[in-house]
């Protein structure tokens, strides 16, 4: 049976505080993202606010759900957003509950790219990627009714497009402190856009995106800039 005793808890790291920023963390376990799909029209419902406030404790530290950062960022029905007002308004009470509870929570902020279905798209277009191919299975989407699908064939985003996906980005981590976080985190992993322009087994580009690992990076370290950039500008005006 494990222990459960204080002199435990003393010697196991995972209880140990931690500097995060200027946060103190009094444990490092942390609660990771979950797409809970239960934010209807991109917006965070009730259901948002008692989930996150069940899971917060002092000086705990909370990871949101990954949010979309402009309409053609989704792939899941019902997933949240951080683009809108509306949106921002809805994921103040979560985070009020959460500080409520003395815990911390950041935004995690996300772009699917192609790991997505032209219906959740804006007018059915095609999903935004690094690339043009597919997705293919036995990999597949889930659309609105709960049905399987392939994923649709993505539309490779030209040079001259990126700065405005990193705007939406930059967007989305300023929406996020606004929205009351104490932090933002970059999903840049498991096959979705910035992972899809690092994986040279995806990105066939031959543009200043693509090839060279350098390159590859390079989509990846201008949203980073952006982002930390934002973030600090809009503490340093709090």
């Amino acid at each position: 049976m494990p222990a459960t005793t204080t002199e435990h808890e003393e010697e196991n790291p995972l209880f140990w505080p931690v500097q995060v920023g200027n946060m103190t963390v009094n444990h490092r376990v942390v609660l990771a993202p979950m797409t809970r799909c239960r934010a209807i029209g991109g917006v965070p419902q009730e259901s948002l606010v008692k989930h996150y406030a069940q899971r917060a404790s002092l000086g705990g530290l909370l990871i949101s759900e990954a949010n979309a950062v402009s309409p053609e960022a989704y792939g899941f029905s019902h997933s949240p957003g951080i683009f809108m007002t509306e949106q921002v308004r809805a994921w103040k009470k979560v985070t009020g509950a959460v500080h409520a509870k003395g815990a911390y929570i950041f935004c995690r902020i996300w772009h699917v790219g192609r790991a997505s279905h032209y219906i959740h798209q804006p007018n059915w277009q095609k999903p935004l990627s690094s690339t043009g191919k597919a997705i293919q299975p036995p990999f597949l989407v889930r659309l609105s009714e709960g049905e399987m699908a392939r994923f649709s064939d993505p539309r490779a985003l030209a040079a001259h497009e990126i700065p405005l996906i990193v705007q939406q980005f930059q967007h989305a981590a300023k929406n996020g402190i606004a929205a009351g976080f104490d932090g933002v985190e970059l999903h840049a992993a498991h096959g979705y856009l910035v992972d899809q322009f690092l994986k040279d087994g995806i990105n066939d580009r031959t543009d200043e995106y693509g090839s060279s690992v350098e390159n590859r990076c390079q989509f990846l370290l201008e949203f980073v800039a952006a982002i930390v950039e934002n973030v600090i500008i809009i503490n340093m005006i709090n």
